[in-house]
């Protein structure tokens, strides 16, 4: 089947280069293309995608605060943002409302086919500028000793590769081990982390400096 696709954005030429894009997917399918999220909640429940592309600054209703919404009803679907300037005041807004990815509009045409399978398969896709947004808000904290050295080492190799936005099937690659034993390895980070998805990982990995931020 199909990934299913919603897209959210009041630009009516993005919509229409988005709707082209996702068109030439064989895999893709776009189920609506919105100008606003004023219906999102309607929306989630009753065309349930696989996928949410959100664009960050719309009128009515924001990006963040339709995150918001999804998450309350779903906590994991994922929802990649779209935003036209790589700003922290909406990243971090973003971020702590729960979105899975985040992608700058003009890099949109190489990087969402791929976003979108990256963050299919568990990963927290990025572009490189606001990755690095992303490590500078962090603060400065010192590293909680007790909560690094409960991580195993193939646990702590593990988060970094999520910290650098890879998903399952890379990270497997990458290990040459199958994607079943990556599973088992993340949901034990969750736990020691008591976290419950790859976002809020890579949110606590960098803030507590459990691991640095690399470009692979």
């Amino acid at each position: 089947m199909p990934v299913r696709i919603l897209l959210y954005d009041d630009n009516e030429a993005l919509r229409a280069s988005m709707e082209a894009l996702i068109g030439e997917e064989p895999d893709f399918e776009l189920l609506a293309a919105m100008p606003d999220a004023e219906t999102i909640e309607e929306d989630i429940r009753e065309l349930k995608p696989d996928v949410v592309l959100m664009d960050i600054d719309m009128p009515k209703v924001n990006g963040v605060q339709a995150v918001r919404t999804i998450r309350n009803i779903n906590e994991q679907l994922p929802v990649i943002m779209l935003t036209v300037f790589d700003d922290n005041e909406n990243i971090f807004k973003a971020i702590c409302a729960g979105a899975s990815g985040y992608i700058l509009k003009r890099y949109a045409t190489e990087e969402i086919p791929t976003a979108i399978r990256n963050v299919l398969t568990g990963g927290a896709p990025m572009t490189g500028t606001v990755a690095r947004k992303v490590l500078q808000m962090v603060p400065q904290a010192k590293t909680n000793e007790g909560e690094k050295n409960d991580l195993s080492k193939r646990e702590t190799e593990i988060l970094q590769f999520l910290v650098n936005g890879f998903s399952y099937k890379m990270i497997a690659s990458k290990l040459e081990i199958s994607i079943d034993t990556v599973r088992f390895h993340i949901k034990k980070i969750y736990d020691k982390l008591h976290v419950h998805s790859a976002t809020e990982a890579v949110s606590k990995a960098l803030k507590d400096k459990l691991i640095s931020f690399l470009l692979f």
